[in-house]
Order: C-alpha cells, then structure tokens, then sequence
C-alpha cells in the first residue's frame, strides 16, 4: 500500500539501486568483505530513513483524517500532535486556518439568523400599518360617508404613510452606514447650532404636550457632520418626547473636555425599566414603557450614526427621575 505513494517508491528504487551499484564497487574492488559491509550499511540506512519517513506520512494522513472529522463537521479540533519542525509549523499554521474558518461560518450564521429575524420584524412593522391603510381605503369607498369621517381618515391615511416612508428611510440610513456607504463630514460642529437643528422638526410635538425644551448650551463643539449628528440627536429627543408627559421637561446639558464633548439629554418621565436598559439600542427592541408608534430602530440609528463619528452614547435613569442620554464625541481615535 505503502509503494502506491510515488514518493516512496521513487525513494525505494533509488536505495535499491545505490545498494546494488556501491556493493558492486565494493565487491569489485575492496573484497567480499567490504561488499557486505557496503551492502548492509546501506540496507540499515535505507531501513532507518524508511522508518521516518513512514512515521512522518503517518502523522500528515493523521492530519489529513482529522480535516476531512472538521470539514464534515464530526470534530472541531485537529488531533494529531506533532514534535518541533515542519510538520508541527504547518499543523499550527492548519489549526489557525481551522479557527478562523469556524468563527467565520459562525459569523455568518449568526448573519443568517440576524437578517432572517430583522426581514420578520420589517415585515410586521409594514404590515400593521398597511392593514390599517386597506380598511382606511375600504371605508373611504363608501358612498354616504360623512365628511367629516373622510377628512378623519385622510388623516389617519397620512399619518400610516409617513410612517411608512419613516420606516423606510431610517432602514435605510442604517444599510449605508452597515454597508460603508454613508458619507460624513469631518468638520467643526456647534454643539448649540446641532441642538437647534435637531429639535426643530420636534417643535410641534412640543407644542402639543405642553413640554419644554430647556437648552444650557455654550460655545462648545465637536468634530463630526452636523445633518447626520441632527438625525441621531432627533431620534432621541422625540424618544424623550414620547416618554415625558404632558407638561414635562427636556433638559440639554453639554460640557467639554480635552478629550471629549459630552451632551446629555435628560427628560422629567418615567425613566427605563432596568431590564430594557441593555437592549435600549438593540435594532426592533421594543421596551415596556413604549408607545403603540414605537418601531424600535430611532435609537439603533442614533448610536449607529454617533458610533461612527468616534462617539460613545449610553442610557440610564437619572437620579432625580426620569431617562437620561449620555452622549460623547471624542477628538482622537478611542
């Protein structure tokens, strides 16, 4: 069996024949003697290197069975052992390979499942308002319907289809800042010119809750893009909109360091339940204290767009009560 291997049999036919010629010579021209002594030094050497040689395709067809257990997935870890030289290089190198390639099909598994379950949570939050916009239609088609119940649901038909194209545009605002492809300004940003953008489309809802927006902004600054950084903070001042009651407070603080500038974002409602906390900015997580609105991607956007302006963002309750935001741009790489 062994022989079927061209290298060992290469290997036997060249000993054969150096037997063969230098006994020859040594019989020839040294005597008997020296022809055996020639012939079985060079059996005993032929005999020796056959020994390691055999003892070493051993080890790499161990190596080879252990492969074929982790490529079918029977083992998850190469076996053999091998002593100091090539062999135990190349099973090191192979063992790398081997954990690389299992992370990386576990990675991608977990994409898998991540995308087939963010896929479902689009589908639902899509579906629930096109259900209500069918029967919207449904009801508009009738002919002694009121006036005032048509301009009733008009409204509400607009209200479902601004939530839609909401909906739509934050997915895909978060793709292109998953795929690599959203573009962000590097520049000098006004921490008080970003709050006045980013409550600005938020000044209605102000209005309607009897909430106030209470600013203590200075000259301070950031380096990031101001339109990007004006989505993220929008997110979450109407987060903190949502959860405030009637009558309540928004308070933005900033202040700024050497190192980084921190805006902090407080409301005067009912603050996080400890166990959503964790998941506050997890993609579709909706908390206990939601709204029936509430799709659960506004703060997953927020700490995506801050995360990739070298930012940091973390969520807790206030000692005092209620939600707070803690928001840090950084000036070096952290």
């Amino acid at each position: 069996m062994k022989l079927r291997n061209p290298e060992i049999k290469g290997l036997c036919i060249c000993f054969g024949l150096s037997s063969v010629i230098f006994s020859g010579i040594g019989f020839a021209f040294f005597g008997i003697y020296a022809g055996v002594l020639i012939l079985v030094s060079l059996i005993i050497v032929s005999v020796i290197y056959m020994m390691f040689a055999l003892a070493r395709y051993k080890r790499i067809r161990q190596m080879s069975e252990s492969l074929d257990r982790i490529l079918h997935g029977k083992d998850t870890e190469m076996i053999c052992k091998c002593r100091e030289g090539d062999l135990a290089v190349l099973q090191s190198e192979i063992r790398k390979m081997t954990v690389m390639l299992r992370e990386a099909a576990e990675n991608l598994k977990k994409d898998k499942i991540y995308l087939t379950d963010s896929i479902a949570d689009i589908s639902h939050q899509l579906r629930t308002p096109l259900t209500s916009i069918n029967l919207m239609l449904s009801m508009l088609k009738e002919p002694d319907i009121a006036e005032s119940r048509r301009s009733e649901l008009m409204f509400s038909l607009k209200h479902m289809l601004s939530r839609i194209d909401w909906l739509i545009e934050t997915l895909l605002k978060i793709s292109k800042i998953d795929a690599g492809t959203a573009f962000f300004e590097n520049g000098r940003v006004s921490v008080k010119t970003l709050i006045d953008k980013s409550a600005q489309p938020l000044e209605t809802s102000l209005e309607i809750h009897c909430q106030q927006l209470i600013s203590t902004i200075g000259d301070e600054y950031f380096t990031g893009d101001l339109s990007w950084s004006a989505e993220a903070l929008g997110n979450i001042l109407k987060n903190c909109i949502e959860h405030t009651p009637n009558g309540g407070s928004i308070y933005v603080t900033c202040e700024q360091t050497n190192i980084f500038t921190q805006i902090t974002i407080r409301d005067t409602g009912s603050g996080f339940d400890i166990e959503d906390i964790p998941h506050l900015f997890d993609r579709f997580y909706k908390g206990k204290n939601c709204t029936e609105s509430s799709v659960g991607i506004g703060l997953a956007l927020a700490k995506s767009i801050i995360v990739q302006q070298n930012g940091t963002i973390k969520a807790l309750n206030h000692p005092d009560g209620g939600a707070q935001f803690i928001i840090r741009f950084y000036f070096g790489v952290v």
